[in-house]
């Protein structure tokens, strides 16, 4: 006779069902017996040690470490300018410079030139050496408040160095004893300018010789003569014998030429100018314009009139 079905599983499934996780008893606690509203929380505190006095040099050192990194990249770009180390791989340093490391023209010499000015301003420390590492055996109450980045010292690079360093104190205070943005530099520099400002006396198809001093840009043109084509507030725009340059007259000097003796340059100029046009232009031509360039007397030699004709008549450019 069959079995009747065992009931037994089904109460054990309900029980199962039935079951729940044990209370835990903390948690019933805090819920049930009190309020969180009111509940009291603890806070242990927690004591911060002093730093060291080997510590506090470390941390002195790391930090120059990372102001002076923007600067000690200028220093390394004007060493790879000035000993030409890229003359294997490319045939400009502006080149090098973009493909190497993602410049663009004007960037690599805004570096140079901020790290000029941080050495400048680095002077007025107290203790100041060559060696920039002694900086770091210096207290930090010591210290010269310094640039931490190209941009606060870019409106500095046009100024004398005794001027570099009387701004950027005046920007210091200005920005209450801490690093100033480059606004502040600027809108300081500005002041000066205004204070100090010389009139631009040159005129349009006035001849003058180029100073380069700071600019990168007229590396190369020191001596050249050039004529003013555009009178700015503080520049002329100057035709030289490759190209125009905009530059700032305290970078030209005037000739004083005769103005028969300027409308003679100009025409030289004319020539040179429709010569450089020709793509197929070769490196001796080339280098006989630049002499051309580099003349100290407004007037062509024999010689050199009939060497810049043989060129023109080469090259099918005649008036």
């Amino acid at each position: 006779m069959p079995k009747p079905p065992s009931r037994t599983n089904k109460a054990t499934s309900a029980a199962k069902s039935d079951s729940r996780p044990p209370v835990n008893s903390a948690n019933e606690d805090i819920s049930v017996e009190e309020n969180p509203a009111t509940a009291t929380i603890t806070v242990s505190a927690v004591e911060v040690e002093e730093l060291t006095e080997e510590e506090q040099s470390d941390r002195l050192h790391l930090e120059r470490r990372v102001e002076r990194a923007v600067f000690e990249a200028g220093k390394a770009l004007a060493e790879l300018r000035d000993r030409r180390l890229y003359r294997s791989t490319h045939s400009t340093f502006e080149e090098y410079c973009k493909d190497r490391f993602g410049f663009e023209r004007r960037h690599p010499y805004r570096l140079i030139e901020a790290s000029a000015v941080f050495d400048n301003l680095m002077k007025m420390c107290p203790n100041w050496t060559q060696n920039e590492d002694d900086l770091d055996t210096v207290h930090s109450e010591q210290l010269q408040i310094l640039p931490t980045s190209e941009g606060q010292v870019r409106p500095l690079t046009k100024l004398e160095p005794q001027e570099q360093q009387e701004v950027w104190q005046q920007a210091v205070e200005q920005a209450g004893g801490k690093v100033p943005t480059g606004r502040i530099v600027k809108d300081v520099v500005q002041r000066i300018m205004e204070r100090t400002k010389v009139p631009n006396t040159y005129q349009i198809g006035e001849v003058c010789q180029i100073l380069v001093k700071d600019n990168p840009e007229l590396r190369g043109k020191g001596g050249c003569w050039g004529i003013v084509n555009h009178v700015g507030e503080f520049s002329c725009t100057v035709t030289m014998w490759d190209g125009e340059y905009t530059v700032r007259i305290d970078h030209l000097k005037p000739l004083n030429y005769l103005e028969s003796e300027c409308q003679q340059m100009q025409l030289i100029s004319d020539r040179i100018h429709r010569l450089r046009e020709n793509e197929n232009l070769e490196d001796a031509p080339t280098a006989v314009l630049k002499h051309l360039g580099e003349l100290k007397r407004p007037y062509l030699t024999a010689v050199e009139e009939k060497l810049l004709s043989v060129i023109e008549k080469e090259y099918g450019v005649t008036d």
